[in-house]
């Protein structure tokens, strides 16, 4: 049963912030593709109805590549890619949330799964 909890997150300057309902209780994703390798983004998803963007939606940057399926979205004054948009596998809109990113979770507290995003 999924244990969906309400969190606050953003970015680093404070200018883009959000709530989102997910479950942490859950395995968060360390993918290996080409932008979160290098990031070091630590991935819940949840729809996109469980999302409220809070303010900031008028500095985020979208940057695509490949397919141009994902909207990787970040700051423009300080860089951080606190969440992004796409569609799931389902077709249903969702939101990929960089869980270092939330307010006041203990990233070592969670259970990681690799997913291997680099043979997509």
């Amino acid at each position: 049963m999924a244990e969906l909890k309400t969190y606050t997150g953003g970015c680093h300057c404070g200018k883009v912030r959000y709530e989102v309902k997910v479950d942490l209780s859950a395995p968060v994703g360390v993918c290996n593709c080409s932008i979160c390798s290098k990031t070091g983004s630590l991935l819940a998803f949840a729809p996109a109805d469980q999302f409220t963007l809070l303010s900031g939606g008028d500095v985020l940057t979208d940057y695509q590549f490949n397919r141009k399926v994902i909207h990787h979205t970040f700051c423009s004054v300080c860089g951080i890619r606190s969440f992004g948009r796409g569609t799931g596998p389902d077709g249903r809109e969702m939101c990929a949330i960089n869980v270092r990113c939330l307010d006041d979770v203990d990233v070592g507290a969670l259970k990681i799964t690799q997913f291997d995003g680099k043979s997509l």
